[in-house]
């Protein structure tokens, strides 16, 4: 885009609309990160087993598979918004059916009927963001996604101590005589609510308008995102791109024409997908509170040291704000890898000098606490400054056009499944094998995705949606 183009780029605008696509990040978190500090009410309320408390905590992720899988190949059929306001809608059913529950089974039903939303907010608020945003400043803006899931996992930890607080403790009575930690859930129907209505304000993406044929409707939106003389040579842009397939996008068009295999592009984006869970991040947040206080830390300060963890996220990824247009996608994950694989390294040594306590709980010593908790707020650091955010912004810009709802699908799909499965093994894991070895595999897959970017990645920084090949 050159320079007098970008001075008709209406910034308000697209700030706006932005802001509005970037609830559903911001939703995605806080469903997310509002399990942790509840699994006590949980075990209590429905006599769960160590195993039970990981399906019921990880159930959400199943719904998370099937609405990414879902909603990539849906958004292509109804449009971008319209799959964000059915998952605006299902946040809102999830929260209240969550905190109602009255056994696991309507519990796990109502949080994978969460997970739909979940899993459709997480691979298309990047993409409709990277649709109606310029190239100069893409990576930026679809950054606020990760600032945005990051920022609600910190609210839902803000909220849960606060209420836990109020309560004394998460199992006692609050309002209405219902214990703190159904609340926690009910909390979630306000943010899924302001969602939906903004939603009703934004415009349809104008790459999905192109590809169904609605060109008037894509340059008028183009029009007040960019200006006429730009709307005009975006929508020739974006028709051309899609010229070579003259039919509507489908999930074979992942496959190369030629040999019938999958397109490296696609291995690309489901590689970056899996290696985000694979390190481990959501163990801190799944279950922060659970795996401190399983070290000595009192139910409170496990609770505190959320809302630090979040804090810390938050100011990581307004740093990757700030450079991922600078020096691109591939250096910010290689520094990332680099600096997780040394960080969870660390926190595995610091576990394997953990004692057995009364009770049967763990026990640091209080200096090899201290390096342990510095260990993994810098992990937190190192993952929110690169791999949080860059492998959102990266899936929703790498793909060509005719590929990228199906291949969202897909890698969405991949991405929600190794979630499920690193989240879901972890207490077994942690009572069974022990942290040393869980975390020793985290900080090993951190080692391998340094070399898998190094070799597969390709850089994407400045480059237009429309010069996406693979």
């Amino acid at each position: 885009m050159d320079r007098v183009a970008e001075r008709q780029v209406n910034l308000a605008f697209i700030a706006a609309i932005v802001a509005a696509a970037t609830i559903g990040g911001f939703m995605f978190g806080y469903d997310s990160g509002v399990i942790n500090g509840t699994q006590d009410g949980l075990e209590k309320a429905f006599g769960l087993s160590k195993l039970g408390t990981g399906f019921n905590v990880g159930a959400i992720l199943i719904g998370c598979a099937i609405g990414a899988f879902a909603a990539g190949r849906l958004a292509d059929l109804i449009g971008r918004r319209s799959v964000m306001m059915i998952a605006a809608a299902l946040f809102l059913v999830s929260a209240l059916a969550a905190g109602a529950a009255p056994s696991s089974f309507i519990f796990i039903l109502a949080r994978v009927l969460g997970g739909f939303g979940v899993g459709a907010a997480s691979v298309l608020s990047p993409v409709y963001i990277s649709e109606v945003t310029p190239a100069s400043m893409r990576g930026r803006l679809s950054s606020v996604q990760q600032i945005m899931i990051i920022t609600g996992l910190t609210g839902a930890f803000v909220a849960n101590y606060v209420l836990a607080k109020s309560a004394g403790g998460s199992q006692a009575p609050l309002w209405l005589g219902y214990p703190a930690w159904r609340w926690m859930f009910w909390m979630q129907t306000i943010p899924a609510a302001v969602y939906f209505v903004a939603l009703l304000f934004i415009p349809e993406s104008p790459r999905f308008l192109v590809a169904r044929g609605r060109e008037a409707e894509a340059a008028t939106v183009l029009t007040r995102l960019f200006g006429a003389a730009e709307s005009a040579r975006k929508v020739g842009e974006i028709r051309q791109s899609l010229a070579t397939d003259q039919h509507r996008p489908r999930l074979s068009d992942l496959l190369d024409r030629g040999s019938g295999k999958v397109r490296p592009i696609v291995w690309a984006g489901i590689g970056i997908a899996i290696f985000q869970q694979l390190v481990g991040i959501n163990i801190v947040f799944y279950y922060g509170a659970v795996l401190w206080q399983s070290v000595g830390f009192s139910e409170d300060d496990a609770l505190k040291i959320n809302i630090l963890s979040g804090a810390l996220s938050i100011a990581a990824c307004l740093g990757a704000l700030t450079v991922i247009d600078r020096i691109g996608r591939k250096p910010l994950l290689l520094i990332g890898s680099a600096g997780m694989a040394v960080t969870l390294t660390t926190l595995a040594a610091c576990f394997s000098t953990a004692t057995l306590a009364t009770g049967g709980g763990l026990h640091l010593s209080d200096g090899t606490g201290r390096i342990a908790l510095v260990a993994a707020n810098l992990y937190v650091i190192f993952f929110n400054m690169s791999w949080g955010p860059v492998m959102w912004v990266m899936l929703g810009e790498m793909f060509p056009n005719q590929i990228r709802g199906s291949a969202l699908a897909v890698a969405g799909f991949a991405q929600w499944i190794a979630n499920f499965l690193i989240s879901v093994s972890f207490p077994a894991l942690a009572a069974s094998i022990g942290l040393t070895i869980t975390y020793g595999f985290y900080a090993a897959s951190a080692f391998v995705s340094f070399f898998f970017v190094r070799a597969l990645v390709q850089e994407t920084r400045g480059r237009e949606l429309e010069q996406m090949v693979g």
